[in-house]
This record gives structure tokens, sequence and C-alpha cells, in this order.
């Protein structure tokens, strides 16, 4: 099962319906986020930066328990978030700043892990590669770039780096509005769209522009359909185009060269784009206070949610876990003792990186589990603990190093031994064999030259 969930930038909250049935689920309130500032943790619960006050001097990310109408926890980086972006099993927060920097937390901990200087400008969209080995952002300052985590935690290759990007794309003339990326880790190809009314499509291990799409409209969204043939972009006149990625369109098409069509229902801009795990369903939101709903073979709008009041802005899917609370009515939910019916345990998000955690690679990374898992003790991966044993195994001073190649030399003789029994085997059984038919070929002679 999977639930779309959208947000506003007007303090409407958040609300969410299951995709195939259109029930609608728990309205969560207190939320006015700013594009792209929607997200959902580890699909244990969903995470919001907020639009800045006119009276606060620093940014607000808000939790929401999936059975929580209200925040329970709240963070204040020290600038404003917008953008933010987690992976898959929810370890990691990422979030982009009005400055142009870049944050990465730990969300067990809450600990910021890294912040580092990314644009010029400020950053206006965030998503990882499919193997979330890569973080791709895009600015104001029309730059799309690319950024390696295991580069970023490198800290020799930092000092002896110029830069820390993998890539830096700067064809946009204006802002960033989207970027997506396809299949494929380092070897994917990346979207992005912006207010210059381009699309422009990249290659990762190229490094290069691969093709540029002109729309009639500026584009605010964009989604890359599963199978990597077409790719949708929702456009400020309500449209959503169809662009293709390897072929043209026929030169009579109306709307500009690689724009094979158009999906048409929304009255006002369209804003936001997720593709659904089927890989036919396209979600689109617009600021005319809808969600829809598109089956893309047949390019017809299949359901309509209606939101509560305001323009929409964040739209994502979600695969409901099993264990969601949510599905039972909110009567039932709000009737549980609050230890029982809270399924959030992360803390709020520090403002800086601890002074005494500069070396980051020596920090245990903790892992949150699953409420189906919470009767286990914390999982942590310690990359020095790793280290060490591993270093320690190597010495060959290590008595533990020399049992275990002894045990190894063991081993490799027991096996050769057998090999060689084995061999040996063989060319008795072959020369037997040789023997016999040269034997049998003897009297067959014998018996043939006998008068």
């Amino acid at each position: 099962m999977e639930v779309v969930v959208a947000s506003s930038s007007v303090d409407a909250g958040i609300s969410c319906w299951e995709l195939q049935s259109g029930a609608e689920h728990l309205r969560y309130r207190g939320c006015s986020s700013p594009p792209h500032g929607l997200a959902c943790v580890g699909r244990r619960f969903l995470a919001s930066s907020q639009l800045r006050s006119s009276s606060s001097s620093s940014g607000s990310v808000f939790y929401w328990s999936w059975n929580k109408t209200q925040p329970e926890v709240k963070s204040f980086p020290v600038e404003s978030i917008s953008p933010l972006a987690c992976n898959s099993d929810g370890t990691y927060i990422v979030g982009g700043g009005a400055s142009g920097d870049i944050y990465l937390w730990e969300v067990a901990s809450g600990q910021l892990l890294k912040h580092w200087r990314a644009h010029y400008r400020s950053v206006t969209c965030l998503t990882f590669s499919d193997d979330e080995s890569l973080l791709i952002s895009g600015s104001e300052d029309g730059c799309v770039r690319v950024w390696s985590l295991c580069r970023l935690f490198d800290i020799m290759g930092d000092t002896m780096s110029r830069h820390a990007y993998e890539n830096s794309f700067t064809e946009h003339t204006l802002k960033v509005t989207d970027v997506v990326c396809g299949y494929g880790g380092c070897n994917a190809i990346i979207i992005s769209s912006s207010e210059d009314r381009t699309c422009k499509v990249w290659s990762l291990p190229k490094g290069k522009l691969l093709r540029t799409v002109v729309f009639p409209s500026k584009i605010n969204a964009i989604a890359l359909d599963p199978g990597e043939n077409v790719f949708y972009a929702g456009s400020s006149d309500s449209k959503i185009y169809v662009a293709v990625l390897n072929a043209v369109s026929p030169t009579s098409s109306s709307y500009g060269l690689h724009i094979i069509s158009a999906l048409s229902d929304h009255s006002k801009a369209v804003t936001c784009l997720a593709f659904s795990n089927d890989g036919i369903s396209l979600v689109s939101g617009s600021e005319d206070a809808t969600v829809r709903v598109w089956d893309t073979k047949l390019n017809n709008v299949v359901r309509i949610f209606k939101y509560a009041k305001g323009p929409i802005n964040n739209v994502i899917i979600v695969r409901q876990p099993i264990h969601l609370i949510s599905q039972l009515p909110q009567s039932a939910a709000t009737s549980l003792p609050r230890k029982q019916s809270s399924l959030l345990s992360a803390p709020p998000l520090n403002k800086y990186v601890d002074s005494e955690d500069e070396n980051l690679h020596n920090k245990p990374i903790k892992i949150l589990l699953s409420p189906s898992d919470q009767s286990l003790d914390g999982r942590y991966l310690s990359f020095s603990v790793m280290t060490s044993q591993i270093k320690e195994l190597q010495n060959q001073d290590s008595a533990a190093s020399a049992a275990m190649e002894l045990e190894r030399l063991r081993l490799d003789c027991k096996r050769s031994m057998q090999m060689t029994e084995k061999w040996k085997k063989m060319y008795e059984g072959i020369l037997d064999l040789s023997i016999g038919d040269q034997l049998d070929g003897s009297h067959f002679t014998d018996a043939f030259e006998k008068p």
C-alpha cells in the first residue's frame, strides 16, 4: 500500500491519502513548507522544513509521527533550511540552506556530521542517487552539483583537492527548480529543470550535457519515467509536458523539439510530481489546491484529492509500513497510551558540529530501528573498530593472525593432498583403460592373422 503525502507553503498542514483507495488518513497540523521541504524518514515519520517568519533568526525542521497530528520534535538549525532529502533507511537527513550551505545530520542522534559550502546562493533542491552514494544539489545560482558522500567524509581527500564536488553543471541561466537522478549510480543520467524554461539532461560518467529541452513555460517540477524513456515536466501554465530522452519528437509537434505530448487538467501551475512504485501512476500537485493521479499509459486522470486550502508545493509517495498505526481510525489511535502510540524516537537536530567530534570517521553510526525491532539493542556500525580489527589481524606479529595463517596453510595442504589423490586415481583409471584397450586390440589382431 502506498500513501500520497502533500503539503503547502501556507499553514494548512500535511494531508495524506491512500493512493489506491483514495481514503484520507490523519491531517498533520502546523506545517508551512517550502518547495522540496517535505520528506519521509525511513518510512518511520515525516519531516518538513518550515518557512522562516520575519521574527525568527534561524530555520526550523519539524517531525511528525504517523499517528500524531501535532509535530512531536522541533529542531532549529543555524539558518533557514529549504530542501530536505533522506536516504532510504533514514540514517541521514540532508538540508539545503539559504546561504548555499548543505547540512548533513545523523537522524538517530541528531548530530550534525558535516556542513559545507556548496553553492553561492540558496540551495533549492536535493536528491540522492539510486545507490545513495551521491548527493545532487540545485541552487538559485543556476548550478547543479554532484557530491560523493565518501569523498565528503574523506579528510585527506578534502585537504588535497581543490573542490569537494564530483561534477558541477553550470549551463542553466536562472534558478534550478528541480533535479532527478536515474538508475545506475555513478553511471546514471541527471535531469534538471529551471526557471529559464529548460530541462537539461546530464551524463554523470561523462560529466557533460546530453540534451536541452526548451518548454513553452517555466518548469517547476520533473519526474522520470522508471523505464527512462520519457520524463514529465510540470509547468507554470498548468500543463505536464512529456519529453523523450532517446528520440526526437515529430517536426509537427506543437510543443517543441523532444516534447511529444502534454497532460492538461489542472487549472493553475503544476508545482510537484512523483511516480508511484507501479511505474504507471504519476501524482501531481498544483497551486489549484488539488492532487491528481494520472495513468501514464492512458494519459488520463484516475483520481483527484482535494487539499484543505492553499497551493500545494510538495507531494511525495511513501510505501506504508505494515505496522503504521494511522491505518486505525483516529479515535482508536488517539486512545492508545502515549508511549505505545508514538512511533517517533529521533532527537532534535543539532545546530553545530560538535567540536569534540572532529574525527567523524571514528564516530559510531546509529541506525533507527523499526518498531518491530524495538526489543533489540541499538545497532552500531563503527568504522574505527572495524579498521583496528582488520589491522590487528593483518599484523604478522599478532597471535590471532599467526593462528589464522597456520590454519589457512593446513587447509591448503589438505586440499592439495586431496587434489593429488584425485588426480592419481584418475591417472590410474586412464592407464588401466589404455592397457585394456591395447590388450583387446592385440587379441583381435592375433585372431585375424591366425591361418
